[in-house]
């Protein structure tokens, strides 16, 4: 009880020991469902595994949960309930199978194959490769220092070659991922570096809002409106952005009452800048008028 049926038998030295030197047992596992072409070095299976994920899915990013399912047509019977994600999980913490002699030659294998050995850096890379994927379509681009990259937050990237986008992109929730960054500092907590790699193409901190004085006017109109006709608004009201599900996608977005320009908008602190500084109501006086 508690065994591992599948690891205990499937192996050479489980062969020699019980099948080798009794012939007459070949025919009984046969009867049972046996699979031979499983007897074979487990590197090989875990190859084998890991090209046919790819081709299936696209990508070598195993859960770690996953195990070959029996009876599938997709998949060789050799594989059949292996346990690839747990072999993933060990090649990629412990570097099982990548010792001795062999090991260089079976990390370019997994190279080749496009193995993901820091996953965190993999996801970040595909976010900043999206964004600026998006800004080159956006057609905005800008050479001056105040160059923002706007993606709304609703924004999945479409399907299609037909829309200019790489397919390993395809369907990827790029608008939720901004806020999910955003909020709740998503691949970037504890890592000023990433920060700064996304301040560089243009990332903004607070939102797709333009802190000018028609932001603030119409939200302070909204805030009114909220609230009776009243405004008075706490020095520390920053406009919330709609929550997140489990996913990092934005809920209720349609009937959230604050458009998505103004979300993080300190406006209690920018109302408060208007009455003690004068704030947006200062005139410049025109140098070509005297």
């Amino acid at each position: 009880h508690g065994v591992k049926l599948a690891s205990t038998i499937y192996t050479m030295k489980w062969w020699q020991k019980h099948i080798a030197q009794n012939k007459d047992r070949v025919a009984q596992l046969s009867n049972l469902g046996f699979i031979w072409e499983r007897l074979q070095p487990t590197w090989n299976l875990f190859m084998e595994g890991m090209v046919n994920y790819r081709n299936i899915h696209g990508n070598v990013l195993v859960p770690a949960s996953f195990v070959v399912p029996r009876n599938d047509d997709n998949w060789h019977m050799a594989c059949w309930d292996l346990p690839l994600g747990s072999f993933v999980q060990q090649v990629r913490l412990r570097h099982d199978f990548l010792t001795g002699e062999n090991s260089v030659q079976r990390k370019n294998q997994l190279d080749r194959v496009g193995f993901v050995w820091d996953v965190s850096e993999y996801k970040f890379t595909r976010l900043l490769r999206a964004i600026k994927h998006f800004d080159r379509l956006d057609g905005k681009s800008s050479s001056t220092r105040e160059h923002i990259v706007r993606v709304p937050s609703k924004f999945v990237v479409p399907s299609g070659h037909e829309h200019g986008w790489p397919p390993d992109l395809w369907e990827y929730p790029l608008g939720a991922k901004c806020m999910a960054v955003r909020q709740q500092k998503l691949y970037v907590k504890n890592r000023p570096h990433r920060v700064r790699q996304l301040e560089d193409i243009g990332f903004r901190w607070s939102g797709n809002a333009k802190l000018g004085w028609l932001d603030v006017v119409q939200a302070a109109a909204i805030y009114s409106q909220m609230h009776g006709r009243v405004l008075n608004v706490p020095f520390n009201f920053v406009i919330p952005a709609p929550p997140l599900d489990a996913e990092s996608n934005p809920q209720c977005v349609d009937s959230w009452p604050w458009p998505e320009r103004l979300w993080g908008l300190k406006l209690g602190q920018r109302l408060k800048d208007v009455r003690l500084k004068g704030a947006y109501l200062k005139v410049r006086k025109c140098r070509y008028c005297s």
